[in-house]
């Protein structure tokens, strides 16, 4: 082994603490990004195979009824590869030993099986196809509800009560992210999908020979534009509501934001990570080559090149980028692999298909690499250029002089240890700055990650406690006369109730369009508000439409623009609506009207689509049992169960997030404190063991090592907070989609908690480093040149 291999060998071995805080701190950044591409991959990957397999739908249509006879004139629609249609509709069960009512989506089931969204048989059978009570379940709301295969419950079933036996479950790439009507999570307990041969559902709904629901695949390379506006035109005089494509379809829209929330992760964190990682290594071995110089000119004597030096000192940058490459694969494939299989057990995928890519492995282990070469470079550079004769003197000492910071220094009459840790980071500005920079960093990413617990608190707060004041909501098939209201208050327990009605329409604005629900409300309800971001208690303005800002952004429109609406369904008809007010809202894209102004509009008496009521929780089994029997029942949402089955889900996701980030911001600050410590140490042992000698204590002697990271870690705070409200502005705005918004909340807490962590981790840091001052030897340290 040739000689600078084996200096390269014992340096590596004699610096290991410190290259090892470096190789975590990189280690930490390619795990970030193995950890959000693998998953976001993983999950790419499984959901395209899942819906390649399985034929999930291009196209998806709604609409009151439409015969049969029109699905030749569909197929005949130029790139329609498929058509299948359907008879879908809602049901409240009655499910044996459960108190509660529970909401259910029946689609029909056709004699040969599903030729689109074709479902998996996970347990059992399928049903007979002139079975006129067997049912197919989605496999998670029949192991949630201990509803087996041979099992039997009741369906209010268009107003008749029906017994049905259980024949299987299944999973279907429609339902992938299954939640029912007003809810905000998956709730499988009380919100399930229902499979039934076609046959038996089309003649309980009236609907033998007509269908609907209808979902088309297209062929391949045709544009879904086109086909969407023919099936409008062809569908809109039976009711239609407008088709969708997939990007509206409720399960793949979820997962659609579920996997970009993680792809920014992979683009936001890791460069912190491999900025960190140069400046670390800049300095460590700019602290080496400084130390090395008479080493250096004696190769230099003895023939080495300068590309010989050049090359042992990016080597050396090269071992910790090695190591950091490997901690952060085998965390970062671990991670990823784990944390999959987390979500697709949480999405109910009916399997995984885990397959990082290799070219994610090359990216994250080139930039792991360069990031080390790159901090390393201009040190080896100098090593290289070092002339022998130079290299083999004594460094020329630093120009220390007196400045008007001395003097006022010396005015206050500060400590002598104290004057030293000011003028140690008065003297090297650059150095102190990286420090803090790099402590400010970590402070930035755990307050940007500890930031979502405040936002929920106030989405929370404004969903449940602000907008929604009601205990339940009530869902109709169809709209109602404004009696349902009376009728629903007089179901058992119910203390209040107050209706709303709620229409699809397409809002256009200059070229822009968009499909919104358009809510019809009375001014002054009590129990479902209309609540702005800053907690404002609104109604929507008489005359006109009110939008929220999300929905007034995407069409390009602000208050006083007149928008073309085409109200879908039951309420066809286009109509120009000047804007009347802008909301800022968390949920949804948001479009209201005044219910008189609805009325005039539609020439109608006032309808009801949903009714919300408050309870006597006394009569709570009462009044579930009475909603079993209510004929027209689409379903129900309790607000508790909602609100209780949300916090829960979050509360989860936030711990697993929080314990992530925390430990990484913990790497960052041990990786800054610990090497800018062990550096002060080693090029001020002599002047930290002339104060022992001149009678300083050790306590004393270890302030000035303490103080000063200390001191640099303090003042990485503020920045840190500011760093960390950046980043979490960014993220809530990359987070926004049509479902919801991320609002940006962070509260004193979490700036404290975030800096706790850091000074924490910073002072652990560098007491380990004390311990190595109170070992030094005095009459070693006192003979060597520095």
């Amino acid at each position: 082994m040739k000689a600078l291999d084996l200096k390269l060998m014992r340096d590596f071995r004699r610096l290991w603490s410190q290259f090892l805080a470096i190789a975590l701190v990189l280690g930490a950044g390619v795990a970030v990004l193995l950890m959000s591409f693998g998953m976001s991959d993983a999950l790419e990957e499984t959901r395209t195979t899942y819906y390649e397999r399985n034929r999930f739908a291009d196209i998806f249509v709604d609409l009151t009824r439409a015969p049969n006879a029109m699905l030749d004139i569909i197929r005949d629609i130029d790139g329609i590869a498929s058509v299948e249609a359907r008879v879908t509709t809602y049901a409240t069960l009655d499910i044996p030993a459960k108190v509660d009512a529970t909401v259910a989506f029946v689609a029909s089931l056709p004699e040969d099986g599903a030729d689109l969204n074709q479902l998996i048989l996970r347990l059992g059978n399928w049903p007979d196809a002139t079975a006129t009570d067997a049912v197919v379940l989605n496999a998670p709301f029949g192991e949630a509800n201990d509803l087996w295969p041979g099992d039997t419950f009741t369906a209010n079933i268009n107003g008749t009560k029906r017994t049905l036996t259980v024949t299987g479950w299944a999973l279907s790439p429609e339902f992938i992210y299954t939640i029912g009507p007003g809810s905000l999570i998956p709730d499988d307990e009380d919100f399930g999908v229902i499979w039934m041969p076609e046959d038996a559902l089309a003649a309980a709904l009236d609907r033998t020979g007509a269908f609907n629901n209808l979902t088309v695949k297209l062929r391949p390379g045709y544009r879904v534009d086109p086909v969407i506006d023919e099936l409008d035109r062809l569908l809109e005089p039976y009711g239609a509501l407008g088709a969708i494509d997939r990007t509206e379809q409720v399960s793949n829209s979820f997962i659609d934001a579920e996997i970009t929330q993680l792809e920014t992760l992979a683009y936001t964190l890791p460069p912190i990570f491999l900025g960190i990682t140069i400046f670390l290594v800049n300095m460590v071995m700019g602290r080496i080559v400084a130390l090395e110089r008479a080493e250096i000119g004696l190769l230099k004597a003895l023939g080495y090149s300068d590309g010989a030096i050049l090359m042992h000192y990016l080597l050396l940058a090269g071992l910790v980028g090695l190591v950091g490459v490997t901690i952060g694969y085998v965390a970062g494939s671990w991670l990823s692999y784990q944390l999959a299989q987390l979500y697709a057990d949480f999405l109910k995928f009916p399997y995984l298909i885990y397959s990082v890519s290799w070219n994610t492995y090359v990216v994250a282990g080139v930039l792991g690499l360069l990031a080390a070469g790159t901090g390393a470079a201009r040190s080896a550079w100098t090593a290289a250029r070092l002339a022998p004769a130079t290299a083999m003197s004594p460094p020329a000492p630093p120009n220390f002089g007196t400045s008007w910071v001395d003097r006022a220094l010396h005015a206050i009459r500060i400590s002598q240890p104290t004057m030293m840790i000011l003028r140690s980071i008065i003297r090297w500005p650059v150095r102190a700055s990286l420090s803090v920079l790099g402590m400010a960093l970590a402070v930035g990413i755990l307050v940007s990650s500890n930031f979502f617990p405040d936002a929920l608190d106030l989405i929370i707060d404004t969903a449940f406690y602000q907008s929604n004041r009601q205990h339940a909501v009530l869902f109709f098939n169809d709209e109602m006369a404004e009696d349902a209201v009376t009728e629903a208050s007089r179901l058992p327990g119910v203390l209040q109730a107050e209706g709303q009605q709620v229409m699809t329409a397409v809002l256009r604005f200059e070229h822009r369009r968009k499909r919104a629900t358009v809510e019809a409300r009375r001014p002054g309800m009590n129990l479902s508000r209309i609540v702005s971001a800053q907690g404002q208690i609104v109604d929507a303005p008489p005359g006109g439409i009110m939008l929220s800002e999300r929905l007034a952004t995407q069409l390009g429109a602000t208050v006083g623009d007149v928008i073309e609406a085409k109200f879908l369904g039951v309420h066809q008809g286009t109509h120009n609506l000047p804007v009347t007010q802008l909301v800022t809202q968390f949920f949804g894209l948001g479009a209201y009207m005044d219910q008189a102004t609805a009325n005039r509009l539609f020439q109608q008496d006032p309808r009801v689509a949903i009714v919300n009521v408050t309870l006597d929780p006394d009569f709570n089994v009462a009044f579930q049992n009475s909603l079993k029997d209510l004929p027209r029942l689409a379903g129900r949402a309790m607000l508790a169960e909602n609100r209780a089955g949300f916090e829960e889900t979050i509360s989860r996701n936030i711990l697993i997030t929080t314990t992530i980030y925390a430990i990484l911001g913990t790497l960052i600050t041990v990786g800054v404190a610990y090497n800018g410590a062990r550096i002060q140490l080693s090029e001020r042992a002599r002047e930290l063991a002339s104060l022992r000698i001149l009678g300083f204590t050790r306590g004393e002697v270890g302030f000035v090592l303490v103080g000063e990271i200390m001191l640099l870690a303090v003042l990485a705070q503020p920045l840190g907070w500011w760093i960390g409200w950046g980043v979490a502005k960014l993220l809530t705005e990359s987070y926004t989609s049509d479902l919801y918004s991320m609002p940006l909340v962070v509260n004193a807490a979490t700036f404290a908690s975030a800096s706790l962590i850091v000074l924490s981790a910073a002072f652990v840091s560098v007491l380990i480093v004390r311990r190595k001052l109170d070992r030094i030897n005095l009459v070693s340290v006192m003979k060597t040149r520095e």
